[in-house]
């Protein structure tokens, strides 16, 4: 289940959505050449990404920072920048520019403390965006429950395309999360940081709360009915215009 975009238009132009996107894809194609040296990667993942052992023995805490600008794969980059586009500029459209940037880099280091408290000695390296992204998803299902959601299924060779709430998208996420994190607790969880997303998630639908209760709290849900400030934006399924030819009878 993939999310490819959502009716709820910004009413700002997303400069720093766009901006974190822009240096996401610029950190991973200066780390493309070194993913076939074995190691090369190594050393920059010792010197850049999250080792909780590393840090523990006094490595440098500024790689809760760097870490989260860094990606596995490109299929890791693809799907991490692919929610934050979708999800990040109604956020900084409701924050502000510079607010959200702070709130996507706490959020970011909140999801790299909860992978980090529970086994401080690990070895393994932790990289990606999506600790951030999912404080970015937790602030949005505060904001915006109700917002309309396009995703599209995908089962083997069945692709079919859904219109959901958005409390139902990111509801059926974090529960997935929950899940497989409780499901790999103590284990390597299949190079998956399950507790880093779970982390980001609650450490951004946190910050969020004081936005939310300056808006008048429940009240900001009475006026908006959990759906986006501006008029909803649609998009109309269009059916093929490839004539269809009837079977013949015999």
């Amino acid at each position: 289940m993939f999310p490819i975009r959502d009716h709820n238009p910004s009413g700002r132009t997303p400069y720093v959505t766009w901006g974190l996107i822009a240096v996401n894809i610029l950190v991973f194609v200066i780390m493309w050449p070194s993913y076939s040296n074995g190691p090369e990667i190594s050393r920059i993942l010792a010197n850049w990404a999250l080792v909780p052992g590393i840090v523990s023995e006094g490595g440098s805490p500024a790689t809760f920072l760097t870490s989260m600008f860094m990606h596995g794969g490109l299929m890791h980059l693809v799907g991490n920048m692919l929610f934050l586009w979708i999800f990040g500029d109604n956020m900084e459209d409701q924050f502000g520019h510079l607010p959200f940037l702070g709130f996507y880099i706490a959020s970011g280091i909140g999801a790299a403390l909860a992978q980090y408290l529970p086994d401080p000695t690990s070895l393994v390296p932790m990289v990606g965006a999506s600790g951030a992204i999912a404080g970015v998803m937790g602030g949005y299902l505060l904001l915006f429950p109700k917002a309309r959601v396009d995703i599209i299924i995908i089962l083997i060779i069945f692709f079919r395309t859904f219109t959901l709430p958005a409390w139902i998208v990111l509801g059926v996420w974090i529960g997935m999360q929950t899940f497989s994190g409780l499901s790999t607790f103590g284990a390597a969880g299949g190079g998956v940081a399950y507790l880093a997303h779970i982390g980001g998630f609650v450490a951004g639908l946190v910050l969020t709360i004081p936005w939310w209760l300056r808006q008048g709290g429940p009240a900001y849900w009475s006026c908006t009915h959990g759906t986006p400030p501006h008029p909803e934006a649609e998009y109309p399924w269009r059916k093929s215009t490839i004539p269809q030819v009837p079977r013949r009878k015999r």
